[in-house]
């Protein structure tokens, strides 16, 4: 299965952050193990690493982007996914910009603890726990 994951996703397990850690951490395992495999959109590496720099140094970004870029498939971001983008009338334009992002990569879910972020996502956008209990 092709999923892209959000960052709220990815920091639950970076940051260790309860109770969402468990079911994110499950997820994360299934991409890891090649039971699926993970997108993650370009503009996303850059704020991940900003987020985990600020709060745990830049070894640790610099090791969490090195992983990132080896186990998963990123998502090139052009002016055709920022018009589609554009084209979703999403209330957040960086949401839109995943779901467009998703859409392009043919993902079939994107994980996410914010589902209510993507209204009429061209892709489903699903909970971690709602992902994992489809298995």
């Amino acid at each position: 299965m092709k999923l892209l994951l959000d960052l709220n996703v990815l920091l639950d397990v970076i940051q260790r952050r309860e109770p969402f850690y468990p079911a994110s951490a499950a997820v994360l395992s299934r991409v890891a193990d090649r039971a699926a495999t993970g997108y993650l959109p370009g503009h996303l590496l850059t704020t991940l690493y900003y987020v985990v720099q600020k709060h745990a140094g830049k070894r640790q970004a610099d090791q969490v982007i090195d992983w990132m870029l080896s186990s998963m498939e990123i998502i090139p971001e052009g002016k055709a996914q920022f018009l589609r983008a554009r084209s979703l009338a999403f209330p957040d334009f960086e949401d839109a910009v995943v779901a467009s992002a998703a859409e392009a990569a043919g993902c079939e879910r994107i994980v996410t603890r914010n589902v209510a972020d993507f209204p009429g996502s061209p892709v489903p956008a699903v909970t971690p726990e709602e992902l994992l209990a489809e298995a």
